[in-house]
């Protein structure tokens, strides 16, 4: 300590008499100082510039930075080598193949997620679509595919129709196992709420053979005896409640009857099945002729 004094002491009294340091910085730098303010205005006015281009045409910016960047991912290395696809079980992949557009060797960053995800998302199978660039050369799709739900007849044409009434096929129909069939137009769109309603009563359900919608407006069950249910309108949960008891108190549904009318709450209307086998007629018999 008593050493670092005594050189701050003799310091002190070598300084007196001779400029500063600061003074002789600025001495030496003088000679500099012009040519660097000259320099940092011409860079001042190159930003202002630049700044006022991408002011008056940020969109022409927006693509040059995306030409540039277009130029560079154009290497070998980043490049389509693999596309990935999760989720798929009904959608055709010729379908998925052409929505996509690319192909092995296409550059990575010229492939558009957002616009692949909406031409995948037009195919009538898919629900949703997310699709991702995982750089340096694959691709991951991921599908939410929409559910057959039933057949739909209407006016002699049978697809099948997801929950919400989408068509997803209008082929191979027998591919997707047993469905519920539903008759009518409106069908398609009102059948899930039906459908839940019976699958809550399966002595009923067991029975029907179709859902019928009746004026876009009400449903007839068809039941596999050929009779028909006729239901009210806006009260089908009741009705099919009703018409369960009266299954298990009566097996009113395993009778020989053409058509249960529930649509009146406090009535029962009931119309028995008159149709019987014909009985063939006797086939006539031979005269003997005499003689």
């Amino acid at each position: 300590m008593a050493r670092e004094r005594l050189l701050t002491t003799s310091a002190k009294k070598k300084e007196q008499g001779r400029p500063s340091a600061a003074h002789l910085w600025l001495r030496r730098s003088r000679r500099f100082v012009g040519p660097a303010l000259f320099g940092s205005a011409i860079l001042m006015g190159f930003g202002l510039i630049a700044y006022g281009i991408a002011a008056v045409d940020p969109a022409s910016q927006a693509r040059r930075m995306l030409d540039t960047v277009a130029v560079f991912g154009s290497d070998r290395s980043m490049t389509v080598q693999a596309v990935i696809v999760d989720g798929r079980q009904n959608t055709p992949l010729p379908l998925i193949r052409e929505a996509l557009g690319v192909s092995r060797g296409d550059a990575m960053l010229g492939f558009s997620p957002e616009a692949a995800r909406q031409r995948l998302e037009s195919i009538p199978w898919v629900a949703q679509a997310h699709v991702e660039r995982h750089l340096p050369a694959t691709i991951v799709v991921r599908l939410e595919e929409r559910r057959p739900f039933a057949i739909w007849q209407n006016q002699g044409r049978f697809v099948i129709v997801d929950r919400q009434g989408k068509t997803v096929a209008t082929d191979g129909l027998d591919q997707f196992g047993p469905l519920p069939l539903i008759v009518g137009p409106g069908a398609d769109q009102a059948a899930a709420a039906l459908y839940d309603l019976l699958a809550a009563e399966t002595e009923v359900a067991e029975r029907v053979q179709a859902m019928v919608r009746v004026g876009e407006r009400r449903w007839n069950l068809r039941l596999h005896s050929g009779a028909d249910v006729l239901l009210p309108e806006a009260a089908e949960a009741a009705a099919i409640k009703r018409l369960a008891e009266l299954q298990q108190e009566a097996k009113l549904l395993d009778r020989p009857l053409a058509a249960i009318d529930l649509r009146l709450p406090d009535r029962l209307v009931v119309r028995a099945n008159r149709e019987t086998p014909e009985t063939p007629p006797a086939r006539p018999t031979a005269r003997r002729e005499r003689g």
